[in-house]
């Protein structure tokens, strides 16, 4: 273990890898599973999983899914040697300036009698895209419950920009679409679990390189619906382990000192780490501690290597007493678990030489 890591992984990790399932579409495989959201649901753990599919390559060819307004997929095909395409990035492909996925990307559900050992429940089918703002896949899901519903708030791709939809479900059979809650170009969206007060609270990043960067910002609602009062509240820091940019992870957890949200951060080499932000328990656009070091870095071989290398990326946890179990994707590639305490971690923000 590094010395700044306070992870506690499983033995048994990783606990999911692409090989288990079959890809729904057909002569295709699965590239990567990432990133789930978490519930409990009728006495088991289940995770939603980010299932990312992309034909067999032929060679000499690059070949993509992308889905139609109809809810169509199309393979679109290229030469890999055609002077228009750019294949330097192993998610994205660049072809006479317009950018598409590798990958079309699905939510799956699976489920656990002991949050270690998973599997499919035919009662409960896949989320898939539907329509043109999901027309690249829908990604890396948070799911709060409040009061009797589950709510999902997760990532919508297409061509004109990175989007928050909102679904919500009571039964993980019929879902309900609310749409985008937060317009193009934005991502990580985690709900609080409770209100503050009358409002609901949701931390969120919108992105804008040109001026700003890739920060934590969090918006208030009535309604869950229609979000306002943004601000940003955790900036990337020159010279430390996020300097590149950040986002929320899953539902902040609530303790007595304080919202405590594990989120992640990269720096310029593409390294993803976890870190904790601490927020205040009336005002949570108030940040009362943040980590210093990340409590969780890239060490194990599956964190390192993989699809997309070096990354440990969580939306999603189960909170039992003093131990979070954390769901978290490595590599981009297979879904793991390690715990944490939340004292350990409170102790790591509230230390004395702070």
């Amino acid at each position: 273990m590094l010395e700044n890591d306070i992870a506690h992984r499983i033995e048994q990790n990783p606990l999911l890898k692409p090989a288990d399932f079959s890809p729904l579409m057909e002569n295709s495989i699965i590239e990567c599973l990432l990133n789930p959201g978490v519930f409990e649901y009728e006495g088991r753990v289940g995770l939603l999983l980010r299932v990312a599919e992309r034909p067999v390559q032929k060679e000499g060819f690059v070949s993509f899914p992308v889905m139609d307004e109809n809810n169509t997929i199309h393979i679109l095909e290229f030469e890999e040697s055609h002077p228009d395409l750019d294949l330097s990035d192993a998610r994205v492909i660049s072809y006479k300036g317009k950018n598409y996925l590798t990958t079309l990307s699905y939510l799956k559900p699976v489920f656990s009698d002991d949050g270690i050992n998973f599997y499919e429940d035919p009662n409960h089918p896949p989320l898939l895209p539907e329509g043109k703002d999901e027309a690249y896949g829908i990604e890396d899901c948070r799911v709060v419950k409040i009061d009797d519903k589950f709510h999902l708030t997760y990532t919508k791709v297409s061509s004109t920009g990175v989007g928050v939809g909102y679904i919500s479900t009571s039964d993980w059979k019929n879902y309900e679409r609310h749409g985008m809650i937060f317009p193009a170009h934005n991502k990580d969206c985690a709900i609080f679990e409770e209100k503050c007060g009358e409002t609901y609270y949701a931390l969120h990043r919108p992105s804008s390189p040109e001026l700003g960067g890739n920060y934590i910002w969090i918006a208030e609602s009535k309604d869950l619906l229609h979000w306002g009062n943004h601000k940003c509240i955790a900036a990337t820091r020159q010279g430390k382990w996020d300097c590149a940019r950040v986002g929320a992870g899953a539902a902040p957890i609530k303790t007595e000192k304080g919202w405590l949200e594990i989120y992640h951060g990269a720096n310029y080499d593409h390294k993803y780490c976890l870190g904790a932000l601490l927020l205040d328990l009336e005002d949570p656009s108030i940040v009362l501690a943040r980590s210093e070091e990340p409590i969780m870095v890239p060490q194990a071989e599956y964190e390192l290597t993989g699809f997309f290398g070096n990354v440990v990326f969580t939306n999603g946890h189960i909170v039992k007493g003093d131990q979070i179990q954390v769901y978290y994707g490595a590599s981009d590639e297979v879904v793991c678990r390690t715990d944490f305490s939340i004292d350990e971690i409170l102790n790591t923000l509230l230390s004395d030489d702070k």
